[in-house]
């Protein structure tokens, strides 16, 4: 990255950095998790941390699939899972969502490299297909920007990229058609952009639903459910707490 032009700025960071258990487990699964909030034991240096997490998908057998893969990790510890709260509303894009405690070793954690170089995160961390995405502000000069996304590239061993920057007025004016899209699952987002992409919504079509399912890879049935869900998240915000997939 070369923008090193924004003072106060706010960055999307797209990451991966060794032995972390979410990282692990959404590599292997369709499912996604979402990192609430981190307790750490008052001590110095404490041995273990307590997590609250949300495991979402399209289906009760994908975050099912993804729950055990965290359980399978030699990372992370013992999964408490949490009752569902009646009333909640669901803040994870998935059609499914299960939440859970998560007690594990705190050196996998990026949090503390990123905060030591002026990155604070503002949203929960985002764990889809083997990467985390990071909402964060830089709280240092702007000229100290790139020497800071590479410092962290260091310590942490990371493959880190910046996907956006956005001064806090850009990210007010930010669409809310851009806002809803980050409600998609991940495989509704792959269904929608591929289905753009190739001229299904052009009329007359490009692809037929049963082409564009065979390039994804999807039945027919799975690949329609996948864009219906999808475009209505997009149309209706109040999609993502409401989905009727999640009584699969």
């Amino acid at each position: 990255m070369n923008r090193t032009d924004s003072a106060g700025a706010r960055l999307t960071l797209d990451l991966w950095h060794p032995d972390c258990w979410a990282i692990g487990a959404t590599a292997r699964t369709d499912g996604g998790i979402l990192a609430q909030a981190v307790y750490q034991a008052p001590e110095p240096t404490p041995e273990r941390v307590n997590g609250l997490f949300t495991a979402y998908g399209e289906t009760a057998e994908t975050v099912e699939a993804c729950l055990d893969a965290v359980r399978d990790s030699p990372h992370s510890g013992a999964v408490l899972e949490l009752r569902e709260r009646f009333g909640h509303r669901r803040d994870a894009p998935g059609a499914v969502v299960r939440e859970f405690l998560l007690e594990y070793d705190p050196s996998a954690l990026v949090c503390p490299t990123l905060l030591e170089h002026g990155f604070v995160h503002s949203a929960p961390v985002r764990i889809e297909d083997g990467r985390e995405r990071w909402q964060v502000s830089f709280t240092r000069d702007r000229s100290e920007l790139q020497s800071a996304l590479d410092a962290v590239r260091r310590d942490a061993d990371a493959d880190l990229t910046v996907e956006a920057v956005a001064t806090a007025d850009s990210e007010t004016q930010r669409s809310e058609r851009e806002r809803r899209f980050d409600s998609l699952t991940p495989a509704q987002r792959r269904a929608f952009e591929r289905a753009r992409s190739a001229g299904y919504y052009e009329w007359p079509r490009s692809v037929s639903t049963r082409e564009l399912a065979a390039q994804l890879d999807l039945s027919k049935t799975t690949l329609l459910q996948h864009l219906r869900t999808a475009e209505a998240k997009l149309l209706d915000p109040e999609r993502r707490s409401t989905d009727p997939e999640s009584a699969t």
